[in-house]
């Protein structure tokens, strides 16, 4: 009897708990050369040993950064303007500026380029280059698995084009997501 409560409730628990939308959220980029330090290293162990990656996908999302208390730790979002699965594995000095502002300003740091090479100057005009305007962008909170993803890397030094811009999707209806 105490089992089939317990199950009942677990279940319950599971529907209330649907997907949700953050919208104005300002978006930009980081990776190996303006980490800081510069590297990979991050500030929460996700499963990845403190070092940022990842592809997008929904078991392999890609690291973003924020301010502490505006996610979970190793919370995984969905990004639409990407098509990516996101991960909060590292701390972002302006992101948490921006929490603490008043009002509140929601926004993410989206990790770009390898864990291995630095792509200098080069990555950081690229991360310039995919960040759109200052809170124009929605994100989904506890998205379904089963949400479109483009695992192109956004940045890949030596590449032609080595940023991947046309990897970008600003048209989107946050209801096809959540």
């Amino acid at each position: 009897m105490r089992t089939s409560i317990v199950v009942a409730l677990s279940s319950l628990s599971l529907t209330v708990m649907g997907c949700s939308t953050v919208t104005k959220v300002t978006h930009t980029f980081y990776g190996y050369p303006d980490n800081d330090p510069a590297g990979p290293a991050t500030a929460y162990d996700c499963g990845r040993g403190f070092k940022a990656g990842g592809t997008g996908t929904y078991t392999d999302p890609l690291t973003f950064a924020s301010a502490p208390g505006e996610f979970t730790q190793c919370e995984v979002i969905y990004d639409p303007y990407l098509r990516k699965y996101l991960r909060f594995e590292d701390y972002c000095a302006q992101c948490t500026t921006d929490w603490k502002a008043n009002p509140k300003i929601n926004h993410i740091d989206v990790w770009t380029g390898s864990t291995t090479v630095n792509g200098g100057q080069n990555q950081i005009q690229c991360e310039n280059d995919l960040t759109p305007a200052d809170r124009s962008q929605t994100i989904v909170r506890q998205p379904s698995a089963n949400l479109p993803v483009d695992k192109t890397a956004l940045y890949v030094k030596g590449a032609s084009p080595a940023c991947r811009t046309s990897h970008i999707y600003n048209s989107y209806n946050i209801r096809d997501y959540c």
